[in-house]
């Protein structure tokens, strides 16, 4: 049994991977440090496994205790989430941004080489390609990042590379993904910021379960209804796309990198009126300028992911939406 440690594990993409993980037999260790995350999600990961869950809350800015997991646990293969992830709040802040992503990710990475652990998988972002310069966007795209969040994924992506060239014994995956959305299929996890969320689907939640209008940004893109398109995977497609990517590390060395995606667009219209459809939900709507750091439309080639890593989303929108909303019933 592989000892996997999970950095931000009880974030959104973070606490369903480790569902994954603990449904394909691998032993999870979670630090979190709940900045926008809660403790009740590990509680009930807990509840869903009946597993006996290792987790340690601490800071990855904070090298002695990350040293200290090393340390004290067997770490076979580090999956890499703990990061600030909103464009808008790095635009007005960046220094945040690099002080907590790539500084934190180079403690991680100090940690690893100081005890010889020699594989991880990097939570990456489609941000890192900026607008794009053909569609759909392959991994062969180039890396064009118009905030400062997508340039620090941008900035890791490089650091993997040189240890890479360094190391010929260090494997890394860096993991793309588009928009993840939905929730378990318990309902027992789901997206729950502890922070004003700007993505479409907390907001969406949000606005249905307080009778809120729902802001949109942007109606006078170039697209069939005015409103940018993005590729939206659910967030169990993007768990199982990092198991996945741990059975390919395992045999694989230096880096590689693989978009986790559905290989569609859709607008932000279709998702409102999908999620309209499938929860019986009417929302009322007001149309805002553009914001600055959106792209128009950005959607996957996902042929790569499904070639090597023989993986491809499982789910549709109907499916996100639906789940979603039974989980912010729940919760929100």
């Amino acid at each position: 049994m592989h000892n996997v440690l999970v950095t931000g594990g009880a974030g959104f993409v973070g606490s369903h991977t480790v569902l994954s993980l603990i449904k394909n037999s691998y032993k999870p260790i979670i630090i979190d440090n709940f900045e926008n995350s809660h403790k009740i999600i590990i509680d009930k990961i807990k509840k869903i496994t009946n597993k006996n869950i290792i987790f340690l809350k601490g800071d990855i800015l904070d090298s002695k205790f990350i040293n200290k997991i090393f340390k004290n646990y067997k770490i076979n293969i580090v999956i890499h989430f703990a990061a600030h992830k909103s464009v808008f709040e790095s635009i007005k802040n960046p220094l945040k941004y690099y002080q907590n992503n790539v500084v934190g990710t180079l403690n991680i990475l100090r940690s690893m080489n100081e005890f010889n652990v020699s594989q991880i998988i990097f939570s990456s972002s489609a941000t890192i390609y900026g607008s794009p310069k053909f569609l759909p966007i392959s991994e062969k795209h180039p890396l064009n990042a118009i905030n400062p969040y997508g340039q620090t994924k941008i900035d890791i992506e490089n650091i993997l590379f040189n240890i890479c060239k360094s190391n010929k014994n260090f494997s890394a995956v860096s993991l793309r993904y588009f928009n993840p959305m939905g929730a378990d299929e318990t309902i027992n996890i789901g997206e729950y910021p502890k922070n004003n969320s700007s993505n479409l689907m907390p907001s969406l939640c949000f606005a249905a379960k307080y009778n809120k209008i729902i802001n949109i940004y942007g109606k006078d893109y170039n697209t069939k209804d005015g409103t940018a398109i993005r590729d939206y995977i659910h967030v169990t497609d993007v768990a199982n796309g990092h198991v996945s990517a741990i059975k390919y590390i395992i045999k694989n060395k230096g880096l590689n990198f693989f978009n986790l995606g559905t290989g569609k667009g859709t607008t932000v219209l279709e998702v409102i009126k999908t999620f309209e459809k499938v929860n019986n939900i009417y929302f009322r709507k007001k149309f805002f300028s553009r914001r600055d750091g959106d792209s128009e439309s950005t959607y996957a080639s996902v042929y790569k992911a499904k070639k090597i890593l023989n993986w491809k989303a499982q789910y549709n929108l109907s499916t996100m939406c639906k789940s979603s909303w039974e989980w912010a019933k729940k919760y929100y």
